[in-house]
């Protein structure tokens, strides 16, 4: 080998979303996996990488045996949300040394089944040991995390409570144009802000959806291209960001670990904010959204409010369209919605998104688009650049 390699997202696909009773989780996983392949065209023996999260004692031997492979590059990285933008980005460079020609990137849950059977998995208070134990006598659950976090933006840069509902009314606008969203009913500012009060200054609509669900990424060496199905979406630059895991230890409320993972991840594209045309970015909640694109440098730190307004982020007639499918607010969101974000930016770049596809203004396909990933309570960031050419 002469030089690092480029490598090539040549297969997405999403398992069924939204309300799947019947299936387990490992079943999940299998059918994202299955049409990852599919959509590739490739043969399950040529990957030689697989890389998992959440499922299992042993993730990823585990899930990896249950898809009958046996890779021998594997990763098993977890920081949350964020964790596949991580997994995306050590899948390349993996690639890139010759490490792995081909990674698969599978995630599945059913969080929505469980709690509907009364299923209680895993902890939910997120850890009582180490730092988190002077937290969690508090009573400090995550969704007070981010409305902490996000009252402290109003107060510092007044960002007002309709701005944030924004980001919530243009997610289900974009839900609309996606038949796979699990709610498409446009809403209002109105009815945001109308909904109960989950933790202040939230209400329901500012809040991430549940719903069950899986997706699955392949990550080729270039050299497999050209016995692909479907046209190369190339990696062109990552980031990531390790944060805090206790408040305390947060310096500041209103800047996110993006605003590290995301200039990285432009730097090492040879891009600026200005270049991309559309943002798929973690939205456990509204928040997330509007602090998100500050960091990755859309607009001005405390602008973000203002930047929100006026449909900017809708499919239809926005600048700078966010969350085309929906988003977790509104299209699905299973647990951990890292993996969908990859696969609703490839989409987008193939020109397969269907009413919700992003146009330029010439009417070309858009040529550059990023997923942003969060994890924890702004704990972590994982940010990928990918591109047609």
């Amino acid at each position: 080998m002469t030089g690092p390699r480029k490598v090539a997202v040549v297969g997405v696909a999403l398992s069924d979303c939204g309300r799947v009773d019947e299936a387990t989780p490992y079943a999940l996983h299998a059918q994202a996996a299955r049409r990852a392949l599919a959509d590739a065209g490739l043969r399950r023996e040529v990957v030689d990488g697989f890389a998992s999260a959440g499922l299992g004692t042993l993730a990823p031997v585990e899930v990896a045996e249950y898809l009958g492979l046996r890779p021998t590059w594997a990763d098993s990285t977890a920081v949350g949300g964020s964790t596949w933008e991580v997994m995306a980005a050590h899948a390349a460079d993996a690639i890139a040394a010759g490490h792995a020609n081909a990674v698969l990137l599978v995630y599945g849950s059913t969080a929505r089944a469980d709690i509907r059977a009364g299923r209680r998995t895993g902890d939910l208070s997120f850890g009582s040991r180490g730092p988190l134990q002077f937290e969690v006598p508090y009573g400090h659950t995550l969704i007070a995390k981010y409305a902490m976090a996000a009252r402290r933006h109003m107060i510092e840069h007044g960002t007002t409570i309709e701005q944030l509902a924004e980001v919530a009314v243009q997610a289900r606008a974009n839900a609309a144009l996606n038949p796979e969203a699990m709610f498409r009913t446009p809403i209002t500012v109105d009815e945001v802000l109308s909904g109960p009060v989950i933790a202040d200054p939230f209400t329901k609509l500012h809040c991430c959806i549940r719903s069950d669900g899986g997706a699955a990424v392949l990550l080729a060496a270039e050299e497999y291209v050209r016995d692909c199905r479907t046209a190369p979406v190339w990696v062109l630059g990552t980031g990531e960001c390790l944060s805090h895991a206790t408040m305390s230890e947060w310096e500041d409320f209103t800047v996110s670990p993006a605003a590290v993972s995301g200039p990285l991840a432009f730097r090492r594209a040879g891009i600026t904010a200005a270049d991309v045309d559309f943002a798929e970015i973690y939205d456990a909640f509204t928040y997330m959204t509007l602090v998100t694109l500050e960091d990755l440098g859309f607009c001005a730190k405390g602008e973000g409010g203002a930047f929100v307004e006026k449909g900017r982020l809708r499919v239809a007639g926005g600048e700078l369209p966010v969350n085309t499918d929906g988003g977790g607010l509104s299209a699905q969101h299973p647990g951990m919605r890292g993996l969908f974000l990859l696969v609703e930016a490839v989409r987008q770049l193939r020109g397969e998104a269907g009413e919700r596809q992003v146009r330029r203004a010439d009417g070309g396909l858009p040529e550059l688009g990023v997923a942003s990933g969060t994890g924890g309570w702004f704990c972590s960031s994982g940010t990928v650049v990918l591109g047609r050419g």
